[in-house]
């Protein structure tokens, strides 16, 4: 049986971490770990925010399958990880993010540290203090394990905002350090589905800046493995739940919404150094693939396949032409149902929400970004169209996603695309008939009133 040590960031963009085509320095040991296993570059989560994200992981199912839609428990009778792990004899714990996995008595923890204990989420030292104690436990014991570490960064509030000084106490500020390395606006490189604004390169910056803390709590944490010799009989796992929390990205269905940095180091399974650039992976994969890694036959039933195929090169196995993605409510509990199918080339999105009158709003809104759109759109047409469109959208996007990642061009009333379109909806539609999707009666009478 393989121990199995999975690292979650909170919010880390898919683009970032060095193999992934992000900026130089921000996580140095993310792109050690990289280099000793396989980067999946093409990875997505089931849906771009916290709870659902992770309930999904931890169930296999999609969120309207396990009933953690937005931030609520998953419904009873509904099968977790932990239960099979501890079947087998598994020591488990979590730290961080322990309320984002509910009801918490479901999952049963041997081990649950919460945010506070580990410096809001931000001490890298306390995770690798109460990581290395919970490695010893498991040696004495004599007992496979499963440790779910969760960092809090780089989730706002970012380092050196002043939402940080508003939102934690000088207190518990005290309780966690600065990141390794502190980024400035002048060294930063605005993503491209954001206007590169004074105000837009001052948040990203902190926000890189709490990237490499998330980056320093991975080292904290590897450390540990490290010191306890059983680095060799370990599957680690790093990922995203989503996207950053800046408008297009989180709480969305865009690119960036849901592309995660999934990295797999697992000795002797997991070649080192590969990376996979081709295949459609979901998060959703992951429950199987844990499940081969303890020994324990696969549950019928989950909506992910084991990505042990994938391991032995990109290629030589047939794997999925399209992925979907979902999105339900934000942690405001403001409904806007979104869904995505996207392929090698395209990405189309259906906003149930979108009426032209409701305006969405969410925590990706918050703070330096939106404020300095809004005050640009008062001058700046592009920018007053980019925003005006976030706040209303149209019932259906269709992007380029080879010519235009960044999502920037709505091609879904493009006559030369007319198939492409009905293609995409297609897919969608026998998605949601496949998985019961509860909006398909919905959809089905939305594609029979649009023009042919």
């Amino acid at each position: 049986m393989t121990n199995i040590l999975l690292i979650t960031a909170d919010d880390m963009d898919g683009r970032i971490p060095g193999p992934f085509g992000g900026p130089t320095g921000a996580t140095p040991n993310l792109d050690r770990l990289a280099g000793a296993g396989t980067v999946f570059r093409r990875a997505h989560v089931p849906a771009a925010v916290c709870q659902p994200s992770r309930s999904a992981l931890m169930t296999g199912l999609w969120p309207h399958r396990n009933g953690a839609e937005g931030f609520e428990p998953i419904d009873d009778g509904i099968g977790v990880l932990n239960d099979l792990l501890k079947d087998k004899g598994y020591l488990t714990g979590i730290l961080g993010k322990v309320k984002h996995l509910q009801p918490i008595e479901r999952f049963g923890w041997d081990l649950q540290v919460d945010m506070q204990e580990l410096g809001m989420g931000r001490n890298p030292a306390a995770y690798g203090r109460f990581a290395e104690a919970f490695l010893r436990q498991a040696t004495a014991e004599g007992r496979p394990w499963f440790l779910m570490a969760n960092s809090h960064d780089p989730h706002r509030p970012f380092h050196g905002s002043e939402t940080e000084r508003s939102f934690f106490s000088d207190e518990q500020r005290e309780l966690y350090p600065a990141p390794s390395k502190v980024f400035t606006a002048d060294e930063v490189e605005v993503p491209g589905f954001l206007p590169d604004l004074p105000e837009v390169r001052t948040e990203y910056a902190q926000y890189l800046s709490s990237v490499r803390r998330c980056d320093d709590t991975v080292g904290a944490v590897l450390d540990a493995l490290d010191r306890s010799g059983a680095a060799d009989e370990t599957l680690v796992v790093y990922l995203s739940d989503h996207g950053m929390p800046l408008p297009f990205a989180k709480a969305n269905c865009y690119l960036r919404s849901t592309l995660t940095p999934l990295i797999l180091r697992w000795p002797g399974t997991a070649p080192a150094g590969e990376v996979n650039s081709q295949d459609l992976v979901s998060t959703l994969d992951l429950f199987p693939t844990f499940c081969a890694a303890a020994g324990i036959e696969v549950p019928a039933g989950l909506d992910g396949r084991t990505l042990i195929p994938l391991l032995r090169g990109p290629g030589l196995e047939a794997w999925r032409e399209s992925l979907v993605s979902v999105f339900h409510e934000t942690s405001a509990k403001n409904r806007y149902e979104m869904r995505c199918v996207q392929d090698a080339h395209y990405g189309y999105i259906w906003n149930a929400w979108a009426d032209g009158h409701t305006h969405y709003k969410a925590e990706n809104m918050w703070g330096l970004t939106w404020n300095a759109m809004l005050e640009m759109a008062e001058t700046d047409s592009s920018i007053k169209d980019r925003s005006d469109f976030y706040l209303t959208r149209s019932p259906e996007e269709l992007y380029d996603l080879t010519a235009d990642p960044d999502c920037l061009h709505n091609l879904a009333g493009t006559p030369d695309l007319a198939d492409v379109l009905a293609e995409k909806q297609a897919a969608l539609a026998t998605w949601m008939s496949e998985t019961g999707d509860p909006l398909l009666k919905e959809y089905q009478g939305k594609l029979e009133d649009l023009p042919a």
